[in-house]
C-alpha cells in the first residue's frame, strides 16, 4: 500500500553526504522564543510607567491614531454580503472622482527621501558584495543530519502501507461504495458453514486498521515531538494572552463605568431633548401628512359635488391642485399609486362634459322664445364653462355655437312660416304640404307681415348672440389682462431679486409660513429661491392648513378678482396657460362670429325671397309695393349693421338684384306707357287738373315727392287752363302732365331704393331722350298725321310741343339736384347725361322756332313775290300778310311766354323785309318820294300799324327803314 502521496517540513537534499560536510549546532537552528506584544492597553492604574504605549479612550481622546480609522479597506473589499465583487467599488461608492483625487500627505508622517537611506545603503552595499562572493565560493550546507533523514525515509515508508482510500480528502464512510472497500461483506457472511474461516478473516481485518491506526498515531506522535517546542511556546503564550485579556477586560470595565456616568449626567438629558423634538416634528410632519392625505382622499367626492353644480373651474382647479400635491408631497404613497391615473381619466371626462354642457346651453340659449328679452341666459354658467374651456386650451368651442345658430336661424324661419300659415284660412295644409309652397300661396299684405316677422326675429337673435358673445369675449379679454399683468408683475420681482443677496432670499424662504427649515434641505436651490410669484401652488385652500407643510398662502396670490360686464364676479387663476396670440386668435374668432349670424340671418332670408320670388311675385309688385319692401330689407340691413358692426353684402345683393328687376320692369312699364300717350297725343292744349298742380307746387317748395291724393278736395277743385310753375304759365298736353308725374315717381323711388340710384338716374336720361326724339317725329317729322291721323300739323301745334320741352326743361336741374345729392362722388360723371339732354331740348326748342319762321318765310315768299306798287291802299297782298299775322299771333300769343313771343314776331319781322326789299328792288321802287315810294309807304305803314295792334307787339322795334336800304 505505497502512496505517492508524501509531505515532509524537512527538504530534502540531492546529496547523501551532505549532513557529514558541517555539523550544525541545535541550538543555532532555532531563533529564541519571544513574547508575544500585547494587543490591548493595560488597565490603567494611576502609574504612567504601568500604562503601554496604546492609547486610552479616556487620556488620548484628542491624539489621532490608528484606532481613529473608520473604513477597514481588506473587510470592505471581501465583504462576504455582496452578491458578487464589485469591480468599480471605489468609484461606485465613493463617486468617479475618488481614482483621480490627489492623496493628501499626512501631518503625522514625515517626508521621507532618498537621503534618509543614503547611510543604510553605504554599510549595506559591502556586505552585500562579501556575501555574494562567499555564496559562490561556497557549497550550500544540509540543515539537518543523517539521523533526522532517516527517522523521515522510514515514517514514510511505514505510511505507503496505509492504503491510499485513507487519505483522500473526501473519505468518508457513509459513502457505500467507501464502505465497502474499507469493510466487505465477504468477511461477515455466515452462509455455507464458514463461520470460523470468517471470523478469522474478521479478526486479521481488524488487526490491520489497528496497524494502520498504529501507524498514523506513531507518525502523529513523531511529528509532535519534533514541535514540542514550539507547542509548549504557544502554550505558554496563551496563558500570557489570557492574563493580558482579563486586565483589558477590567479595564474596559472601569473605563465603561466611567463612560456611563458621565453619559448620565451629561449627555442624556441633552440628547433626550433633542431626540424628543426631533421626534415631535417628526410627529407634526406625520400628521400633516395624514390629513393632506385625508384632504386629499376627499378629492374625488368633492369633484363630484362640484360637477352636480356646474363648477367645472373649481373642480379642475382642485384636480390640478391634487395632481401636484400627489407630485410634491405625496410622491411614492403607496394607496394613491392610481389616484393620479383617475383624475386624469376624470378630468378627460370633465372636457366632455363641459363640451356638452357648453352645446346644451348653447341650444337653449339660441331656442329661447324670442321676445323683447336680449339678457344672457344664465351669465354665471356661461362665465364658468368659457373659463373651463380656456383651462383646459378647448379653443374650438365657438365652433358649437356657430353650428347652433345656423340651426336656430333655419327653425325662425321655418316656425315663423307655420305660425303665419296656421292664421289663414285660404291655405289647405292637408292638400299643400310643402311649407314653400304654402308659402307662395299668400298674397303680398300676407307675405309682407311675415317677412316683417321673420326680421324682428332676426332681429332679437342677433342682438341675443351679440350679449352672449361679448361676454364670451370680455372673460377672453380679462384673462388677457391677467397674462400681461402677471408678466408686468414678474418683471418686477426679477428687477428686485437682481439687487437682493442669495443669503436673504434663502432666510426667506426658510422662514416662511408652514415651511419647516428640515424641507429646505429636501428642495433644490433653485426651488428655494423661486419667487412666490413663479412657484406653483401645491395645494388649494381646501387641502393645506397654515402650520401644514404646504403654502397656503401663495394659492392667494396667484389669483385675481374680476368682474364681467354683465356683473358676475369671478376669480382668474395663473394657471390659464394660454398665450397672448392665442387669446387675441380666439377673440377675433368670437368676433367673426358674431360677423358670421349677421351673415348668416342675411342667407336665410335671402333663401326665404328666392323661395318666394320663383314664381315672379317679387317682379309683379307695384312700385308702392316694392318700395315698402325695399324700406323693410334696407331697415333690418341697417339694424344688423349697427348690431354686429359690420355690413352683410348677401341680403344687400339680393335686394340690389331684385331692385334691378324692379327697375327695369318700372322703366320698361312707364316707357311703354309714354310711348302710348305719344301715339294717342293730338297735340292740343289739355286742362291741367288740380292734383297736377299739387304735384308741381310740391316741386316748388324744394322736395321732390308725391304729394298724397286727397279725393274730397280734388273734386271740389275745378282743372285749371295752364300749368303755374313758379309764376309762369304753362300750356301743355296730357302726355307732359303724365310725364312729369313719371319723372318724380322715378326720384321718389330713387329716394325709397337708394341703391339703384345710378339705374333709375340711367333709365331717366333714357326716357327724356325718347320723350323729346319721339317727340320731335310726330310734331316736327309730322308723324302725327300718319300715327294719330291729324289733318296739319299747325303753328299753335308746333307752339305748344315748344313750351312742353321748356317745361321738362325747367325741371331738369332740378333733377339733376336730386339725383346729384344721392350720387356718391365719383359717379359725378353720370350728372353729364343731364347737360346732353338739355342741349338736345334746346336745340329741339330752336328748331320749333325755327320752324314756325320758315312757315311764315315760305308765306312771305309766296305773297310778295306778286306784290305790285297799284292802288287801292292798302294792297291785297298787305291785307293778307296781316291777317296770317294775326293768326300766327292768335295760335301762339297764349301758348308762349310774352318774350319769346316778341322774339319769334320779330325774327318774322325780319324775314318779311328782306322778301320786301327784294320785291321792291325788283320793282325799281326807290326812297325817291314818288307815287310808287307813296303808295309802298302806305302798305308798310298798315303793315305796322296791324303787328304793333296785336298784344304784347305794341313796343316792337320794327325797323322798316331798312327796306329802302340800298345794297353797296
Amino acid at each position: 500500500m505505497a502512496s505517492s502521496h508524501s509531505s515532509s517540513p524537512v527538504p530534502q537534499s540531492n546529496s547523501s553526504d551532505a549532513f557529514l560536510k558541517k555539523e550544525v549546532d541545535a541550538t543555532k537552528r532555532f531563533r529564541p522564543v519571544q513574547s508575544l506584544p500585547d494587543v490591548c492597553p493595560k488597565e490603567p492604574t494611576g502609574n504612567p510607567n504601568n500604562l503601554c504605549d496604546s492609547p486610552s479612550l479616556v487620556v488620548d481622546q484628542q491624539r489621532w491614531t490608528i484606532y481613529h480609522s473608520k473604513v477597514n479597506l481588506p473587510a470592505a473589499l471581501n465583504d462576504p454580503r455582496l452578491a458578487k465583487r464589485e469591480s468599480d467599488f471605489f468609484t461606485k461608492t465613493w463617486g468617479v472622482d475618488f481614482v483621480d483625487t490627489e492623496v493628501t500627505p499626512s501631518f503625522y508622517l514625515p517626508q521621507i527621501t532618498k537621503e534618509h537611506f543614503a547611510l543604510y545603503q553605504q554599510e549595506i552595499t559591502p556586505r552585500e558584495k562579501v556575501h555574494e562572493r562567499c555564496k559562490n565560493i561556497c557549497t550550500p550546507k544540509d540543515s539537518f543530519d543523517r539521523t533526522l533523514l532517516h527517522t523521515h525515509d522510514k515514517s514514510r515508508t511505514d505510511l505507503e502501507q496505509v492504503p491510499k482510500i485513507f487519505m483522500k480528502p473526501d473519505f468518508a464512510l457513509e459513502d457505500s461504495l467507501t464502505f465497502n472497500a474499507v469493510l466487505p461483506w465477504s468477511h461477515f457472511s455466515t452462509a455455507g458453514g464458514k463461520g470460523n474461516r470468517d471470523a478469522a478473516s474478521s479478526k486479521l481485518l481488524q488487526e490491520k486498521l489497528s496497524h494502520y491506526l498504529d501507524i498514523v498515531e506513531v507518525n502523529i506522535a513523531h511529528q509532535i515531538s519534533l514541535r514540542s517546542e514550539a507547542f509548549f511556546h504557544a502554550m505558554t503564550s496563551q496563558h500570557e494572552l489570557q492574563d493580558y485579556l482579563r486586565k483589558t477586560s477590567q479595564a474596559v470595565k472601569l473605563l465603561r463605568e466611567k463612560i456611563s456616568k458621565i453619559d448620565k449626567v451629561m449627555c442624556e438629558g441633552s440628547l433626550r431633548v433633542l431626540r424628543l423634538s426631533l421626534t415631535r416634528n417628526n410627529c407634526i410632519k406625520a400628521y400633516n401628512k395624514l390629513k393632506l392625505m385625508a384632504t386629499v382622499h376627499q378629492t374625488q367626492p368633492t369633484v363630484q359635488l362640484l360637477l352636480s353644480t356646474s363648477e367645472y373651474v373649481g373642480a379642475l382647479d382642485l384636480i390640478a391642485t391634487t395632481q401636484e400635491v400627489l407630485q410634491q408631497e405625496l410622491q411614492g404613497i403607496h394607496s394613491f399609486r392610481h389616484l393620479g391615473s383617475q383624475l386624469c381619466e376624470l378630468e378627460k371626462l370633465i372636457d366632455k362634459m363641459m363640451i356638452a354642457e357648453f352645446s346644451t346651453y348653447a341650444r337653449n340659449d339660441l331656442n329661447r322664445p324670442l321676445e323683447d328679452d336680449c339678457q344672457i341666459l344664465e351669465e354665471e354658467r356661461l362665465v364658468s364653462l368659457v373659463f373651463g374651456l380656456l383651462k383646459q386650451r378647448k379653443l374650438n368651442f365657438y365652433e358649437i355655437y356657430g353650428d347652433e345658430m345656423i340651426n336656430t336661424a333655419k327653425n325662425i324661419i321655418k316656425q315663423c312660416v307655420v305660425n303665419t300659415v296656421s292664421q289663414i284660412e285660404e291655405i289647405d295644409t292637408e292638400v299643400v304640404v310643402k311649407l314653400a309652397d304654402q308659402m307662395r300661396m299668400m298674397n303680398f299684405p300676407q307675405w309682407f307681415d311675415l317677412l316683417k316677422n321673420i326680421f324682428s326675429k332676426f332681429t332679437i337673435f342677433l342682438k341675443r348672440v351679440k350679449a352672449t358673445l361679448n361676454t364670451i369675449r370680455s372673460v377672453v379679454f380679462l384673462v388677457l389682462d391677467k397674462n400681461q399683468k402677471t408678466r408686468d408683475l414678474e418683471d418686477t420681482l426679477q428687477k428686485n431679486s437682481a439687487k437682493e443677496s442669495p443669503v436673504d432670499s434663502e432666510v426667506a424662504y426658510l422662514t416662511h409660513e408652514g415651511m419647516f427649515i428640515s424641507d429646505a434641505f429636501e428642495l433644490p436651490a433653485s426651488q428655494r429661491n423661486t419667487s412666490p410669484n413663479n412657484s406653483e401652488p401645491c395645494s388649494s385652500d381646501s387641502v393645506s392648513e397654515p402650520e401644514g407643510t404646504t403654502d397656503s398662502s401663495s394659492s392667494k396670490e396667484h389669483t385675481s378678482s374680476s368682474v364681467t360686464p354683465g356683473g358676475v364676479e369671478m376669480m382668474i387663476s395663473d394657471d390659464m396657460k394660454l398665450t397672448d396670440l392665442e387669446l387675441v386668435r380666439l377673440a377675433n374668432n368670437i368676433q367673426e362670429l358674431l360677423y358670421n349670424a349677421s351673415d348668416i340671418c342675411h342667407d336665410r332670408s335671402v333663401k326665404f325671397l328666392m323661395a318666394r320670388a320663383k314664381d315672379g311675385f317679387l317682379e309683379k309688385l307695384n312700385s308702392n309695393e316694392f318700395v315698402t319692401l325695399s324700406r323693410l330689407m334696407e331697415g333690418f340691413i341697417l339694424d344688423t349693421e349697427q348690431i354686429c358692426g359690420r355690413k352683410s353684402m348677401s341680403l344687400r345683393g339680393a335686394l340690389q338684384s331684385q331692385a334691378n328687376r324692379f327697375v327695369n320692369r318700372f322703366h320698361e312699364e312707364r316707357k311703354t306707357k309714354l310711348s302710348l300717350l305719344l301715339d294717342n297725343e293730338r297735340w292740343k292744349q289739355a286742362e291741367v287738373p288740380a292734383e297736377f298742380q299739387d304735384l308741381v307746387d310740391s316741386v316748388s317748395d324744394g322736395r321732390i315727392s308725391l304729394p298724397e291724393k286727397k279725393p274730397t278736395a280734388t273734386e271740389e277743385r275745378k282743372p285749371a287752363e295752364f300749368l303755374i310753375v313758379e309764376g309762369q304759365k304753362y300750356a301743355t298736353v296730357g302726355t307732359v302732365l303724365l310725364l312729369i308725374r313719371i319723372i318724380l315717381e322715378y326720384c321718389q323711388c330713387v329716394d325709397n331704393i337708394p341703391s339703384i340710384t345710378t339705374d333709375m338716374l340711367t333709365r331717366l336720361s333714357d326716357l327724356l331722350k325718347y320723350f323729346n326724339s319721339r317727340s320731335c317725329q310726330l310734331v316736327l317729322g309730322a308723324g302725327a298725321l300718319q300715327v294719330v291721323g291729324l289733318k296739319t300739323i299747325t303753328t299753335k301745334n308746333l307752339a305748344l310741343s315748344s313750351r312742353c320741352l321748356q317745361l321738362i326743361v325747367h325741371y331738369i336741374p332740378i333733377i339733376r339736384a336730386h339725383f346729384e345729392a344721392r350720387l356718391q362722388p365719383k359717379q359725378f360723371s353720370m350728372l353729364r347725361h343731364f347737360d346732353h339732354i338739355t342741349k338736345d331740348y334746346h336745340d329741339h326748342i330752336a328748331e320749333i322756332s325755327a320752324k314756325l319762321v320758315a312757315i311764315m318765310d315760305s308765306l312771305f315768299d309766296k305773297l310778295l313775290s306778286k306784290y305790285e306798287v297799284k292802288a287801292p291802299v292798302p294792297s291785297a297782298c298787305f291785307r293778307n300778310i296781316c291777317k296770317q299775322m294775326a293768326k300766327m299771333h292768335e295760335a301762339i300769343y297764349d301758348l308762349l311766354p310774352e318774350e319769346q313771343t316778341q322774339m319769334l314776331f320779330l325774327r318774322i319781322n325780319a324775314s318779311y323785309k328782306l322778301h320786301l326789299k327784294r320785291q321792291l328792288a325788283h320793282l325799281n321802287v326807290v326812297n325817291d318820294g314818288g307815287p310808287l315810294n307813296g303808295l309802298v309807304t302806305s302798305d308798310v305803314a298798315f303793315y305796322t300799324g296791324n303787328l304793333q295792334a296785336l298784344k304784347g307787339l305794341n313796343n316792337l322795334d320794327l325797323n322798316m327803314a331798312e327796306i329802302w336800304e340800298q345794297k353797296r
